[in-house]
């Protein structure tokens, strides 16, 4: 027998939300479709001194009238992170009530700004029940990335041809929370089981997303001016990351290299723990390090120090256009390898 346990997590209050929806409408109904949901949140823990799951218990264990189950969705529960207080919980799991869904959404509310891990005691007291979970949360890998987008257009009732699907994940992005709402909107604007090639989608793509910071190191290491002016002016708009953010990533990149410059390491693991960072782009900055040679990366060094102080006040140009300028000759400088 499947368990009546689910517990969605995530970071993204957009996929929270459509992979809640996706729960719910997976869920068995009455005759006549309805179905008795009760959602507790944040307000609700907090009506005491203390907060408190004892809401989220009191109405699983209450069961349902004039219908088969009871649905109970907790929401904002990202703020209890200690055993004692999912004990509750914990003890309600061993003996949960057969009629009573319970659906955990593991997400922060507006009043709670902490981490948030899921407890030790309630993680093996799901597993102990057989919870389903559901993980909303977002591949790093572009490969991971393309695998999540071609999952999601399985549960939609249109296809993508492989450029609308290209030219979609291009312009999505970071901003891939916002690809429910395109393919719902290309549902119902051409019909379910349509056929979505690059001329259907382009009216309904918008702005393009943002990209992460290393689709801009990547663009400059491989020399690709047009390329890093575009990934910045993305990152800039849609990503919303502020000029002095930007210089941080590029403050990290080349500090990396001079880092490595001269530095006697052998492998991927020696350059992680010499520049704090995972193995693989630690891997990717050593070797970037041994084909630009010491004097252009004091050279892109001084260039990032003369932006740095013409952000600060010593240019009158804009942000945008300091930066403009900053990546094309750092990119410049990686195409003389």
């Amino acid at each position: 027998m499947a368990s009546n346990v689910y517990v969605i997590k995530g970071d993204d209050e957009i996929l929270i939300g459509e992979e809640l929806r996706r729960v719910l409408d997976s869920l068995p109904s009455e005759a006549d479709g309805s179905r008795w949901v009760e959602e507790i949140n944040e307000d609700d823990y907090l009506a005491g001194e203390e907060p408190t799951l004892a809401p989220v218990v009191s109405a699983a264990l209450t069961p349902p009238m004039f219908s088969q189950h009871r649905v109970v969705v907790a929401r904002h529960l990202a703020r209890f992170t200690t055993a004692p207080s999912v004990l509750p919980l914990v003890e309600y799991l061993a003996d949960p009530l057969p009629s009573t869904i319970l659906v955990l959404v593991w997400e922060k509310g507006p009043k709670y700004s902490g981490r948030g891990t899921l407890p030790k005691s309630l993680s093996q007291a799901l597993k102990s029940t057989g919870a389903q979970i559901v993980d909303s949360a977002l591949p790093t890998a572009a490969k991971g990335r393309q695998g999540w987008l071609n999952d999601q257009l399985a549960t939609h009732n249109i296809k993508l041809d492989s450029a609308a699907k290209a030219l979609l994940f291009e312009h999505l992005g970071e901003d891939l929370n916002r690809l429910g709402a395109t393919l719902n909107t290309l549902e119902g604007s051409y019909g379910p089981g349509s056929a979505i090639g690059v001329d259907e989608l382009r009216p309904f793509v918008g702005a393009a997303g943002g990209v992460p910071p290393w689709e801009l190191t990547d663009a400059i290491s491989n020399g690709d001016i047009a390329a890093a002016i575009s990934t910045l002016g993305r990152m800039m708009g849609a990503g919303e990351r502020h000029a002095l953010q930007i210089m941080a990533t590029l403050h990290r990149h080349i500090g990396g290299l001079m880092a490595l410059d001269g530095a006697s390491v052998r492998s991927r693991d020696e350059a992680a723990k010499l520049l704090g960072m995972a193995p693989y782009p630690a891997e990717k900055l050593m070797k970037l390090a041994r084909s630009t040679g010491s004097e252009r990366a004091r050279q892109q060094l001084l260039l990032l120090a003369e932006a740095d102080l013409d952000l600060r006040g010593a240019s009158e140009w804009p942000d945008e256009l300091i930066l403009e300028v900053l990546v094309a000759r750092l990119a410049r400088l990686s195409a003389r390898r």
